[in-house]
């Protein structure tokens, strides 16, 4: 795997703990999954690049629901516990063999770490569906991208960084914590807000979310999905998908 410059790449995202089909959208795709309860008619394969807290958390849920998950590290061996905890759904390899093996890329590096990310892989991934879990912290990934995403928005921000993919920005409102633990709770179930530009990736994310155990909601594109970002009203709301929608003005 080619250097990477970014310390915060080495040591949050790859040293951290432990094609595709198209779903309605529209008017078939309800914004909130009260609607429509519609889960992943098959077993996708994903490649999780960032297996520390928020990586770990989602792959292993997905894994639970039944999913192909392989974690990937620059040092594989040190997921060796993680995947045998999971059982045989559960791999472990570097970013390129992630990205060979996912259907959908689920994306949870540290932030700065996007630009050097894009750059070394836009090739691999191009025309992959990749659901971006990063927030923009100013003390961990610096002033600058951090300025950038409160300027453009964190949506095409990413998707800048990320040129051909099919983006998605999902699972960066909660921390891990209450992922871990609301998880397939009885309803009403926790929201998780969606935001993307294409309709087939979008319901690739959707019927995921469920298959974690979330409801979605479907803010809009990706230019909306600043209003999910770090410090933005749908950032760190752990209600339901209907209390989602009225806090963003949102309807059914």
């Amino acid at each position: 795997m080619p250097p990477f410059r970014s310390s915060f790449f080495s040591r949050r995202m790859l040293l951290g703990a432990a094609g595709a089909f198209s779903l309605a959208f529209g008017c078939g795709l309800a914004r909130s999954a009260g609607a429509q309860q519609r889960r992943s008619p098959t077993k996708v394969p994903i490649g999780v690049i960032g297996a520390g807290r928020i990586g770990g958390t989602v792959g292993r849920l997905w894994v639970e629901a039944g999913h192909p998950v392989m974690f990937a590290s620059r040092h594989p061996e040190q997921l060796k516990d993680l995947v045998q905890s999971l059982g045989p759904l559960a791999h472990a390899g570097n970013v390129e063999q992630a990205i060979a093996f996912g259907e959908v890329i689920f994306l949870a590096i540290p932030y700065g770490a996007l630009p050097e990310f894009g750059r070394t892989y836009a090739p691999a991934l191009k025309g992959k569906i990749v659901l971006d879990a990063g927030n923009a912290v100013p003390q961990r990934d610096g002033a600058a991208i951090a300025e950038e995403v409160e300027r453009e928005g964190i949506g095409l921000t990413s998707q800048k960084y990320l040129p051909g993919t099919r983006l998605v920005r999902a699972f960066n409102t909660l921390n891990y914590r209450i992922l871990a633990r609301e998880a397939n709770r009885p309803p009403p179930r926790l929201a998780i807000p969606i935001a993307g530009d294409d309709p087939g990736a979008v319901g690739m994310a959707a019927a995921l979310v469920r298959d974690a155990g979330f409801d979605p909601v479907l803010v809009g594109k990706l230019a909306d999905a600043r209003r999910f970002q770090r410090g933005q009203p749908g950032y760190g709301q752990a209600v339901s998908a209907q209390e989602l929608m009225q806090k963003l003005s949102l309807s059914p």
